[in-house]
């Protein structure tokens, strides 16, 4: 079982106004959402927490409310199926 160690740190930045998606690369790569309530929801893997505080610092050269920064859990990732396979077809 892997510790949380070994997964990637992900954030949900939350923002007040609309970030276009030209802005995904100065912000790393980040997933941005453009919701309807005229928040943008900037998402995706921060590698520590310096590199967070130099996106959240960011937000701030922008001039943009900061509305929220969250870390959530990083999606599953899928068990290999190579193993898997191969087990099913020994059995045969």
């Amino acid at each position: 079982m892997a510790n949380d160690l070994d997964q990637p740190m992900v954030y949900q930045i939350r923002i007040k106004g609309h970030l276009g998606p030209r802005w995904t690369d100065w912000f790393g790569g980040m997933t941005i959402t453009l919701e309807d309530n005229g928040e943008t929801l900037l998402t995706g893997p921060v590698v520590d927490q310096a590199a967070l505080y130099g996106l959240l610092r960011k937000v701030r050269d922008l001039g943009m409310p900061l509305i929220s920064a969250i870390r959530v859990k990083p999606p599953r990732r899928m068990p290999q199926t190579s193993n898997s396979k191969s087990r099913e077809e020994n059995k045969r």
